[in-house]
């Protein structure tokens, strides 16, 4: 097939999980995917093996591609894994324990064995030099240019990256770039991070802890992207390659290479563009996206158009639900919750008798046991094979063949005969208990946010979401769920949604009351200047760049901000009422409630620029009302599916998705196959395509009420 309009429409998205590594081709005519397992020792084997079988499927040649948009789990899991490099901090005198000291507090009062994240720099590589910066910038006692020359000695063939965090540096930087400088010149190859460029943010323990982050994946990524940009040069790609940040933007490999810290959400924020596009596409308001894959699931609230914004994350949380419990980040992130239950968690019985599905993940080597790779322990994957909902023959299209003799023999030998059950009804066990754990998840999420979930439609994508999504939604009370086309790689696609984005902070206090119109708009100039010279690096020459400004303010002697959106154009003295009426609105959205007579502060200023991708294709109109009358799909299959109300098997019709027609109807239950993944339409739920190529699922109670409307 010969490439369609312009070189930079044919695009390819690659999302390492993981589990799999999802690829997706896309072009003005048609759209072209693969999922191979990833390769964790060398993740670029992968991505290059699932893009080369892209475009065989396609029948192009690796020069028709014009952008490559890249998201990966690297960073994440060498946080987690502690898998990092080997990296030193170098601090004001006096703070050499600030990260380990945190902010004094247990997230847990009353569990004496409670358990915190250990920092990623040890005491032992934790060194601090003589210097002093007061929180206005003033230089107090001068940086001792001899003592960091020093530690450079020190340290020499000792680490391969270094952490520089003084105290506020935001204010004034130069004690920390005079740092970076003598130790870049006395130890070269070695990777330095800067607080205050990776984080130049008040309240140093977020800081320190984002900026030893940073330095710990550094040498990792560079290495990991190094050898991409070379692998796929050589395979015969010669178009730019863009990185998916957490915060649902795309930026340069340079870029990331600088903040590999940027990337640690990087698929999941691709998940939720998907979400956020098809909610745009369809008119929906309420949306709960449902992401689940081989290692997590991960669920977002989006409402009217717009995903939850956050600039605080943590890593490697050692209570599930428990802020406080890991590492905290401070970077552009999309919010949501995110817990290990994918396809390769696995399952066991606790010393209470009780079954437990994750966090641990058999990952994609050995993977669950099915996968004939040496896993000998049951994961969710396994008890899908056991229940009848995965055909092991033709799982990801084919390309893996799993032993369901293998599957039922460790459900039966770790879960069934502890418990004294057979085998179905440890493998439904298993499945209930993953399945409520991510309605917990959801509902946590749910009430921290002051959201609702009834009335919500579940839109459900990753290889595992459609297996579990009508089951999630009984479980919810949510009577819609949409299953995207391609719903297997969806975050892949994703990312083909994306702008390229960059974000840049700058904290400075500013109280309203003292409001220095000038000041503001001559810091908003620089930060401007900064954002769009990193987008233009990514975006087309005529492109169109677009800035949207916040700020993070609260009452005077409050300890804690809000996000509040601030308005365009440069600021006068007649736009603190605006601020002020901005602020209140946001503080009543909260708490119900302002606190009259006391002063607003802004803590923060946040500036982002963006711009679409290079080649993103101008999407299609919004799909229409739903079609009736197509008639009833023909099924020439069928399988035995374990029916959850009936507590038995019943053999159901399975149909493939490629068969269907938009309009056509069918009632659950029954299975809809497709390579990528496989959705399950219980008995409460039917099942329509869309003309958008989706399926919709609606709950029969639904259908019932609509008609006697």
């Amino acid at each position: 097939m010969p490439p369609a309009t312009t070189p930079e429409a044919i695009r390819l998205a690659v999302d390492i999980g993981g589990t799999f590594t999802d690829v997706v081709l896309e072009t003005p005519d048609a759209r072209y995917s693969a999922k191979v397992l990833t390769t964790k020792t060398a993740p670029e084997d992968g991505v290059l093996d699932g893009m080369l079988r892209a475009l065989q499927l396609a029948k192009m040649a690796p020069s028709a591609v014009g952008l490559i948009v890249h998201g990966t789990t690297l960073a994440t899991n060498a946080i987690i894994e502690r898998k990092g490099a080997r990296t030193a901090l170098v601090t004001t005198k006096g703070f050499r324990d600030s990260i380990e000291m945190a902010q004094e507090n247990r997230f847990e009062q009353y569990d004496i064995f409670i358990e915190k994240p250990e920092p990623l720099v040890p005491r032992t590589l934790r060194f601090t030099v003589p210097e002093r910066v007061d929180a206005k910038g003033t230089v107090r006692l001068a940086l001792d240019e001899k003592a960091v020359a020093e530690l450079a000695a020190t340290l020499k063939a000792q680490v391969e990256a270094i952490a520089v965090g003084f105290l506020h540096s935001y204010a004034n930087p130069a004690h920390e770039r005079r740092a970076g400088e003598i130790l870049a010149a006395a130890l070269p190859g070695v990777r330095i991070s800067l607080s205050s460029e990776v984080c130049p943010e008040v309240r140093e323990y977020e800081r320190f802890s984002t900026t030893c982050a940073n330095a710990y994946v550094q040498p990792l990524m560079a290495r990991y992207l190094e050898n991409l940009r070379k692998r796929i040069a050589a395979a015969g790609f010669g178009c730019p390659v863009l990185l998916m940040t957490s915060g649902g933007g795309l930026t340069t490999l340079e870029t990331a290479a600088l903040f590999p810290i940027r990337l640690v959400e990087s698929g999941p924020a691709g998940g939720v563009i998907l979400s956020t596009w098809i909610a745009e596409r369809f008119g929906i308001d309420r949306i709960l996206s449902f992401d689940m894959g081989g290692t997590t699931a991960k669920i977002c609230i989006i409402d009217n158009g717009r995903p939850m914004a956050s600039r605080s994350f943590e890593v490697d949380r050692r209570y599930r639900f428990m802020k406080g419990s890991g590492l905290p980040v401070r970077i552009p992130v999309i919010e949501m919750v995110e817990i290990g239950a994918g396809g390769g968690s696995l399952a066991g019985v606790d010393e209470m008798k009780r079954i437990t599905v994750g966090p641990e993940s058999a990952g994609s080597d050995p993977g669950p046991a099915c996968y004939r790779l040496g896993g000998v322990r049951p994961a969710v994957t396994d008890a899908n094979v056991v229940l009848g909902r995965i055909d092991p023959d033709r799982f990801a299209g084919g390309s893996i063949t799993l032993d369901a003799g293998l599957s039922r023999g460790a459900v039966d030998a770790h879960v069934g005969a502890p418990l004294e059950l057979d085998t179905t009804m440890a493998a439904f066990g298993i499945s209930e208990v993953v399945e409520e754990n991510m309605a917990n998840a959801a509902r946590v999420h749910a009430v921290e946010r002051g959201a609702e979930l009834e009335g919500r439609t579940l839109i459900a994508f990753g290889g595992g979401a459609p297996l579990h999504a009508a089951r999630l939604a009984e479980k919810l009370g949510i009577a819609d769920v949409l299953i995207p086309a391609s719903a297997g790689v969806g975050s892949a696609v994703g990312f083909l949604r994306a702008p390229i984005a960059f974000e840049v902070v700058r904290s400075r206090f500013v109280r309203l009351g003292s409001f220095d119109a000038a000041s503001v708009n001559a810091m908003f100039a620089e930060m401007e200047k900064e954002a769009t010279e990193v987008v233009k690096l990514g975006a087309a020459p005529d492109a169109k760049i677009t800035i949207s400004r916040s700020a993070d303010m609260r009452y005077a002697g409050q300890g804690h901000e809000i996000l509040v959106p601030l308005p365009d154009g440069p600021f006068t003295a007649a736009s603190v009422a605006e601020l002020r009426r901005r602020f209140e609105a946001g503080y009543r959205a909260l708490f119900s409630r302002v606190v009259p007579g006391v002063d607003v502060e802004v803590t923060g200023w946040i500036l982002k620029a963006e711009t679409p991708a290079p080649g993103r294709l101008a999407e299609r109109g919004p799909p229409g009302p739903l079609m009736s009358g197509a008639g009833a799909p023909r099924s020439d299959e069928t399988r035995n599916l374990f029916d959850p109300m009936l507590r038995d098997y019943t053999s159901v019709p399975v149909y493939q998705r490629s068969s269907l027609t938009p309009g056509q109807t069918l009632q659950g239950p029954a299975v809809i196959a497709e390579d990528e993944t496989t959705t399950i339409v219980t008995s409460g739920f039917v099942a329509t395509l869309d003309p958008s190529g989706a399926i919709r699922l609606t709950a029969k109670s639904a259908v019932l009420q609509e008609a006697a409307q």
